[in-house]
């Protein structure tokens, strides 16, 4: 039986290698943006610089914020659009119905979101990519292969528009005294709101029970869904844009697209940090503060996020090609075809590892041993992964979400070959 005629959870054999390298790669990303919300409260690690730090914790600090926040979400939710591309294109194969399927596997996405966003982290990005599906689903399934970067780019700057323009709107008004003074209580407001979340997750996580932390959790999920309504519109569009890498054969035949690729090593990659840095320089610190000074701190670090991420990914690609870098670069595969059981595993142990109701080192670990642990906890993961699936065809999660999405339950076990 061929992929003409087959409609089911996608074998070993029909999967794209770099796909399984990059999920893996991003997930290390991922990790190491993550662990400083685990440690610590998760409000205080969305502010950029932490400017409490000092010393060699200050530039930790400031190269995970300049090198990886914002830059590896991307990533991944890139290969989401990929994911998306490639479920459809082999329906369309098979000659099956798709949307039936994909809205069964959005369901079940949603709610091992929700259930990892209350019972276990509140910094999931599951459920987010969940509701944001549905769009790609219904906006861009039919869209022309060539109009999707244009789509891409467009929302992406939606919200980076947005935040020049609220900067611009709050620094106008402060010329005027009525306007400043009323600027002003706006954004002791502001301070004081965002204080008091990162107080509330300081009590709950730190010191608090589990139940405490789930009701916590509860309030988080409130205001990180509020906050969808701003950088959504930068899921959907690398959604979008993933879509555009496998539609293309940018992400399969790379060797046919070398200006795309050379472009973002050589020119995306360079520009992203110029930018980062010239956020950086402007306004290290992000924390609920508005002029147009943070407006336009933000605005670059975001497009710097965009032109990072997509530099990132080109030197993976690139590296592919060489059969010595391939062969380092596969040690990832693994722990990307379990992309999902891993993330959630690093939500597991990291809220164990530093939560009140596990071992209780919550803002116990300095910024600079962070790096370390994350090194050491994610080269477990790849160990693991490598292990797992030389016995079984997928992850635990993956394999929990296909028997969903599909309705039967695939198998899990590899069949060992018997000697005559």
């Amino acid at each position: 039986m061929n992929a003409a005629t087959r409609w089911g959870p996608v074998a070993t054999s029909e999967r794209i290698g770099a796909m399984d390298v990059l999920r893996g790669f991003a997930l290390l990303g991922i990790l190491l943006m993550n662990i400083e919300a685990m440690v610590g409260p998760l409000n205080a690690a969305m502010t950029g610089v932490d400017p409490s730090l000092r010393g060699v914790d200050r530039w930790v600090d400031t190269a995970i914020y300049v090198l990886v926040q914002g830059k590896f979400y991307t990533l991944f939710s890139l290969l989401f659009g990929m994911g998306f591309a490639v479920m459809m294109r082999r329906a369309d194969a098979a000659g099956r119905p798709f949307v039936k399927v994909y809205l069964r596997r959005t369901l079940g996405l949603l709610a091992i979101g929700l259930v990892h966003m209350l019972a276990i982290w509140s910094g999931d990005i599951l459920t987010v990519y969940a509701v944001l599906s549905l769009a790609l689903l219904w906006g861009f399934r039919n869209k022309a292969t060539a109009k999707l970067p244009r789509w891409a780019l467009g929302m992406y700057l939606i919200p980076v528009v947005l935040m020049l323009l609220l900067g611009a709107l709050v620094s106008l008004s402060q010329l005027d005294p009525k306007g400043a003074t009323e600027a002003a209580k706006q954004q002791a407001a502001q301070l004081a709101e965002t204080a008091r979340m990162i107080n509330a997750q300081r009590a709950a996580y730190g010191g608090g029970d589990y139940l405490a932390a789930v009701a916590q959790r509860w309030d988080d999920m409130v205001s990180v869904l509020t906050f969808v309504v701003i950088f959504g519109w930068q899921v959907l569009a690398m959604f979008v844009l993933g879509l555009w890498f496998v539609r293309s054969g940018a992400i399969e035949r790379p060797g046919e697209f070398p200006r795309l690729y050379s472009r973002l090593r050589f020119i995306a990659l360079p520009v992203g940090l110029a930018l980062m840095l010239a956020s950086v320089a402007l306004e290290p610190t992000l924390d609920g503060r508005m002029d147009i000074r943070v407006g336009a701190a933000a605005a670059l670090a975001w497009v710097a996020s965009l032109l990072m991420c997509l530099g990132y990914f080109a030197w993976v690609m690139h590296g592919l090609k060489s059969p010595p870098w391939a062969s380092r670069l596969a040690i990832f595969a693994p722990a990307g075809r379990m992309a999902l059981t891993n993330y959630l595993m690093q939500s597991v142990i990291g809220t164990l590892v530093f939560y009140g109701y596990g071992l209780g080192w919550f803002e116990q670990l300095p910024r600079a041993w962070q790096v370390p642990f994350v090194l050491v906890l994610f080269g477990l993961q790849v160990l693991w992964s490598h292990w797992w699936l030389a016995r079984f065809r997928y992850g635990p999660a993956e394999w929990l979400w296909r028997a969903f999405t599909y309705g039967g339950r695939p198998p899990l076990r590899l069949e060992r070959a018997h000697a005559p």
